[in-house]
């Protein structure tokens, strides 16, 4: 080969498709490649031209356009074009200009349609546009994850045990026994059936023998009646989420209305063997912060299990979620054994990533604390003020680090009644100032993590249906969710952070995720949703159909993109020893990633001018 089709060959195989070609391929390109040069401003292809070679971005940048004249597209150094009309056999339909001086290699029709016949990568590649090849990236990685496919019913390996409410608590423990189950629903008498509770081997231990109740009392006095169940055609992951939330071993399994068994720990374990359900359980046996401050290198482990085992992000965000607010609720556990029972009661609330169930390694504590209205600040203030502070000091040793602006419920201002809660949130919305929309962005994704969390509930079903009567706070929140942009240049280029520390580098979290959360939020709002997760917002936005054609798939999909990303970066960090952020060096991205993050942070963009428009933010001034 000359030396000129040599340098050909390596830059074709720096980038996709070409990067997944054989060497033997990638010189038959480069031999036969013609070059032409365009001068900044001139047109490439007209608009029903004919076509007979693919298009290759050697340097400079171009425009692409739709029919109308539209701006379609900017592609750079890299990148092709004309390969749809060149498919298709038709004429040019997405016409082309130059918009600086530009090289062009021409790859010849009749080689193009053998490289698209026999190599499936290049093949997938040209066939699919931006949106479908991010939404190829997520579905191929949800595919190889087991707990991804594999359905709660196969889990199912037994008939269902179960024993009438008036049965004795010998005559349960026999049953139990002899069935060899760590479980046993309660049944009513009523001829219904129906499922009225469950009770395990921990409760015979905590609740029977630790309090001396005779052997003939009926299971119903110890029985749990607040069951929860899960359809059979559900996910094994959701089972998994499902636990982590409510912290319970056992699951009853339904098809249609009717109970049909019940899955265990054990039996999802099987399949999980990240084992965050198993830290979980080991946290309610901790006795102090220290001692839970010694599970966060298995936290860790679990994170980068996950990571490697191709958990998707909502699996890796809620299990991390649930590990933090099992945290949470045993050093309340702790502190109420410590300064005895609440004066008042009272909900600890969760704002931020640990509400939306997409909390990472890497977080500060959002927290609060929300008192009945019977609450005196005289009385009880001390109480609350130590309960928090013993929290917030164990959550910091455990990993969580505190919340630079406040926002914990060891701020007075965060400690607050109910009532005092509703008059705050009723305030942001009517009166929505920098301050209020900084507040609502962080509180108006809220969770009640312990006590009485119908606290919390009012509280959502309060902003659900006040926000969505407020266009102009909608409007605002809407310009408050454009100050963070993705890193996106003017010729689709990574734009790098310039702060010292991560110089030269992207921040996922700041200019991919938060971004994305923040629209989410607005048109969730908007739609009177009462869920925190993206991804469940995302489907109430789909059903309210206000994203007009779009039903948000491509919004989930650079979510999910950018998040496991973020997360991949993170676990190698743990891996190398080095201490986890969410910056990454592009060098250090996969021609794959770099790709995938480029639509998805060209989705973002394109997101936000639809909000821009959509809450017409101009009119605020």
């Amino acid at each position: 080969m000359e030396v000129e089709q040599i340098e050909i060959r390596e830059h074709l195989r720096r980038f996709a498709p070409f990067d997944s070609l054989t060497d033997e391929w990638l010189d038959r390109v480069a031999c036969q490649v013609e070059i032409a040069y365009f001068k900044a401003g001139s047109t490439i292809l007209k608009f029903g031209q004919e076509i007979s070679d693919l298009h290759y971005i050697r340097s400079g940048a171009v425009e692409v356009y739709r029919r109308n004249g539209n701006f379609y597209n900017r592609q750079a150094e890299g990148e092709i074009f004309g390969q749809w009309a060149l498919l298709m056999g038709r004429a040019v339909r997405f016409p082309v200009k130059a918009i600086e001086d530009t090289l062009i290699y021409y790859i010849k029709a009749e080689l193009f349609h053998k490289l698209w016949e026999a190599q499936e990568v290049f093949a997938d590649f040209v066939e699919i546009d931006d949106p479908s090849r991010l939404r190829s990236a997520v579905v191929e990685r949800e595919q190889n994850n087991e707990l991804m496919t594999s359905r709660l019913d196969k889990l199912l390996s037994r008939d269902l045990v179960r024993v009438a409410q008036s049965a004795t608590l010998q005559q349960a423990a026999q049953l139990m026994t002899d069935e060899g189950v760590s479980s046993l629903l309660i049944s009513a008498e009523d001829g219904s059936n129906a499922i009225v509770g469950i009770i395990t081997d921990r409760d015979l231990r905590t609740r029977v023998l630790a309090k001396g109740l005779g052997y003939d009392t009926p299971v119903s006095a110890i029985m749990s009646s607040d069951v929860i169940s899960i359809p059979s055609d559900a996910f094994v992951f959701e089972a998994m989420l499902l636990m982590l939330r409510h912290n319970v071993h056992h699951l009853p399994v339904k098809q249609r209305d009717e109970t049909i068994g019940v899955v265990g720990l054990s039996d999802i374990i099987r399949y999980e063997s990240q084992s965050s359900l198993y830290i979980v359980s080991h946290i309610h046996h901790r006795q102090s912060a220290e001692e839970l401050a010694e599970l966060v290198p298995e936290a860790k482990a679990a994170f980068v299990r996950m990571v490697n085992e191709d958990a998707n992000s909502h699996m890796i965000g809620s299990a991390m979620a649930g590990i933090g607010r099992s945290f949470t609720r045993r050093l309340l556990e702790l502190a109420e054994a410590e300064l005895g029972p609440p004066p008042v009661p009272y909900c600890f609330l969760a704002a931020g990533s640990m509400a939306r169930d997409e909390q990472f390694i890497i977080t500060d504590q959002d927290n609060a604390l929300v008192l009945d209205d019977r609450f005196d600040p005289k009385q009880h203030d001390a109480y609350f003020h130590q309960l928090a502070a013993r929290v917030s000091d164990g959550l910091a040793a455990c990993g969580y680090s505190y919340c630079k602006g406040g926002i914990m419920a060891t701020n007075p201002h965060w400690r607050q009644p109910l009532s005092v809660w509703k008059q705050y949130f009723t305030d942001w919305i009517d009166k929505p100032d920098p301050r209020a929309l900084l507040n609502s962005s962080i509180f108006f994704d809220l969770d009640g993590v312990y006590g009485e969390v119908a606290f919390a509930d009012s509280l959502k079903r309060l902003v659900a249906d006040r926000a969505r009567q407020r266009p102009l706070f909608l409007a605002a929140l809407a310009r408050n969710a454009l100050n963070r942009t993705p890193p996106l240049g003017f010729f689709r280029t990574f734009v790098m952070e310039k702060d010292g520390k991560h110089n030269n580098s992207i921040n996922l979290k700041r200019r991919g995720t938060a971004p994305l959360s923040d629209v989410i939020r607005v048109h969730a709002l908007a739609c009177g949703s009462i869920a925190q997760n993206s991804f469940n917002r995302l489907k109430d936005i789909a059903d309210s159909r206000i994203l007009g054609h779009s039903n948000g798939d491509d919004l989930r999909d650079a979510l999910e993109f950018i998040a496991v990303v973020r997360a991949r970066h993170q676990a190698l960090d743990i891996e190398a020893g080095r201490e986890p952020d969410n910056n990454v060096e592009p060098e250090h991205l996969t021609q794959f990633e770099r790709r995938n993050l480029k639509d998805a942070f060209e989705v973002i963009s394109n997101a936000q001018k639809f909000l821009r428009m959509r809450y017409q933010v101009n009119r605020i001034g």
